[in-house]
């Protein structure tokens, strides 16, 4: 009995050491030389253990299946992002998968590139704390109806980083976060999109210090019916150069961003407190702001389709509205002299527009009013009651460790 115990309280005293000190975290090289490329990375990411870094070697991958990562706490680390860095080069991807599915937690992602995936760029799924930086994703011949739907894809996650990402060529949104809570997105490129950044169906989300350029739309923020998160809220725009978004809308036909309408600089639809304050807004033909409801059929009884609570202010203005996209906009530009006023809102819902620049009400009160009823009109948003700030989204520690 007592050599049991003994026995017992040895085995305890091991497992008690190991904790403490657990096994050193390794690094795994791979690289990109190698015949069997795509079946080595994939090796390294299913053999990688928690605290692990994947070492991507400089060069370009040519692989052929989408890759996958399921252990939580482990770097990806690349060699940069240029053509002198590592490139994951999905041209010859034969699923229509994404090129990199992470599932996750604690996962950095940084210093690589994923061109011309047939999916999504990089997706994580319920990845908590994850952390995408310096980081492209590309579909190098440009805008096609064809390239994958999303550049970088977090979802259903819980503290989510994206830091200096560039993304052009998406047949939806180039930086997307879906049903998520507790975001940052920042000093990021978004180019030749359909829409440029997109927050959709999330909770708590800064999106500041990017650059939204050459996209139908510029940054997006919306609720959709029929999702298991809703009520999206408490999102502040702030600090973003949102210009130029004027390349014709190339998304799949059925798509909810093939209805956004080229030209458009910041759109807010169906969602609640969201600030949109001191960006820099131009050259957006159809509106630098456009404020609207959700006005297509539902049956999600739960489903809240109006803006409410959304604040422009100190934003600086350039030119605006002078090719609407919309039907009837070019009538109505017409009939304004030549061009739409830079905000424009669709009369549902409520606003505050504090910019010392035009608002262009369509008179519509509610999202049943048929669009065909509209009645155009100046609009002053200024008297509106102003909503308390929005605090600033902080992330935990270890994330904002992880790129300093």
């Amino acid at each position: 009995m007592r050599f049991h115990s003994l026995r017992h309280a040895a085995t305890l005293c091991i497992l008690a050491a190991c904790a403490a000190h657990p096994a050193a975290a390794k690094t795994i090289s791979v690289s990109a030389g190698t015949p069997d490329a795509n079946e080595k990375l994939q090796e390294a990411l299913i053999l990688a253990e928690p605290g692990d870094t994947v070492e991507l070697g400089a060069g370009t991958w040519k692989l052929t299946d989408g890759l996958s990562l399921d252990v939580a706490n482990v770097t990806v680390r690349g060699a940069g992002t240029d053509e002198k860095g590592s490139i994951l080069d999905f041209s010859g991807q034969q699923g229509a998968g994404e090129g990199l599915l992470v599932t996750s937690d604690d996962v950095l992602l940084t210093g690589f590139a994923v061109i011309n995936t047939k999916g999504d760029g990089i997706k994580s799924k319920g990845a908590d704390r994850i952390v995408y930086h310096k980081l492209r994703v590309e579909w190098t011949a440009g805008p096609k109806a064809t390239n994958g739907a999303y550049g970088v894809y977090p979802v259903e996650s819980t503290d989510v980083l994206i830091d200096s990402v560039f993304v052009r060529g998406a047949s939806d949104a180039g930086i997307y976060v879906g049903q998520s809570k507790n975001i940052v997105v920042r000093d990021s490129i978004a180019q030749e999109n359909v829409a440029g950044i997109e927050i959709e169906n999330s909770f708590d989300a800064d999106v500041h210090d990017n650059i939204a350029t050459r996209n139908t739309g510029g940054i997006l923020v919306f609720d959709l019916p029929s999702l298991p998160q809703q009520g999206g809220h408490n999102v502040r725009v702030f600090s973003n150069e949102i210009r130029d978004n004027s390349t014709p809308n190339f998304a799949p036909k059925g798509n909810i961003v093939a209805s956004v309408p080229t030209g458009t600089g910041v759109l807010v639809m169906a969602n609640r407190n969201v600030e949109v304050f001191d960006n820099v807004m131009e050259s957006n033909g159809t509106a630098n702001v456009m404020i609207v409801g959700y006005r297509y059929p539902y049956e999600d009884a739960k489903y809240q389709p109006l803006p409410r609570a959304i604040v422009v202010r100190d934003n600086e203005h350039g030119k605006a509205g002078y090719a609407p996209a919309f039907e009837g906009g070019d009538q109505i530009a017409a009939a304004l002299g030549g061009s739409l006023p830079p905000v424009l809102w669709d009369g549902a819902g409520d606003a505050v527009v504090l910019d010392k620049v035009g608002v262009l009400s369509l008179g519509l009160p509610d999202v049943k009013t048929p669009r065909s009823e509209a009645k155009p009109q100046p609009a002053d948003l200024s008297k509106a009651t102003l909503p308390a700030a929005l605090p600033e989204i902080r992330l935990p520690a270890s994330m904002e460790a992880k790129v300093k």
